[in-house]
């Protein structure tokens, strides 16, 4: 059973849901945040497919745990989808933080420090 394949396919649509229903952060709309993503994944094929190479692999995967092809250089394709949502999630709870924190400084009254050491 292709368990690997469903849970990394769980784990992006659980994370699309979070933003798009629940927290509406706008992070898909931001040119921004698709460079980042392009330099992550980036250095993510480079050190994955080190790691997964199947002439030498460090990283073995069970293939019938699997369901997708492996590419580019024997890369799982399921790791691009973990590596979306761990990627995803890291910088919605990012903004969500900074979101908060803005609005806690504009409640403040003028002159209120907005740090304890403030």
């Amino acid at each position: 059973m292709p368990e690997y394949t469903i849970l990394a396919a769980a784990s992006v649509l659980a994370v699309v849901v979070l933003e798009r229903r629940v927290w509406r952060t706008g992070l898909f709309r931001r040119p921004a945040w698709w460079v980042s993503l392009g330099i992550c994944l980036f250095f993510m094929v480079l050190v994955n497919g080190w790691l997964t190479k199947v002439s030498a692999p460090i990283v073995i995967y069970d293939d019938g745990r699997r369901l997708l092809p492996r590419f580019p250089w024997d890369i799982p394709m399921e790791d691009y989808l973990f590596g979306f949502s761990l990627i995803t999630l890291a910088t919605l709870l990012w903004v969500r933080a900074d979101t908060d924190r803005g609005e806690r400084v504009a409640d403040m009254a003028p002159g209120e420090p907005s740090s304890p050491a403030g």
